[in-house]
């Protein structure tokens, strides 16, 4: 847990190509913030599949390589859902300030999820500033609300492994 929101951070990010240019203004604003950037690509505006990125951010998020990540993609939507698939993963889609520190205050929020195509770079940065200045309160609602969405996980994964056997 952060000790207050002026705390550096290590963030990883990524993006599929419609987010590219968004990516690459974050990047610039979140150095300059002082935080560390792990960047997982994209780097071109050639089409890629957002799936690819979703996992990148999330494999760095999941071992421990970054403490958040932001993820990028034209709406927002399909990284989001992406992103979520994956075990241990709670991504948020963001387009208001609210949002971007209510799902960590609340929910535990560990990446943010951008539609490119729907907000602009002033916005994003906002969105960005919000997520990594808010924690986790702990409160004893959130836990017990937490701990649901994680059975929901373990339910539904377990579930996954007996029907491939």
């Amino acid at each position: 847990m952060r000790k207050s929101e002026s705390d550096e951070m290590k963030i990883v990010i990524g993006s599929d190509h419609a987010g590219v240019d968004l990516k690459t203004n974050l990047i610039g604003y979140l150095r300059q913030a002082g935080h560390e950037v792990v960047n997982v690509g994209v780097d071109t505006p050639d089409p890629v599949d957002y799936p690819d990125y979703a996992k990148k951010v999330s494999d760095v998020v999941i071992a421990g390589g970054a403490e958040r990540g932001v993820l990028i993609c034209g709406s927002g939507v399909g990284a989001s859902v992406a992103a979520n698939k994956i075990r241990g993963i709670r991504a948020g889609l963001c387009h208001d300030v609210y949002s971007a520190h209510q799902g960590v205050e609340h929910d535990n929020m560990n990446v943010l999820v951008l539609g490119s195509r729907v907000i602009g770079p002033e916005t994003a940065r906002e969105l960005v500033h919000a997520f990594l200045a808010a924690n986790f309160t702990g409160e004893q609602r959130h836990v017990r609300r937490l701990a649901k969405v994680h059975e929901l996980e373990e339910h539904f994964c377990d579930e996954e492994r007996s029907a491939e056997a």
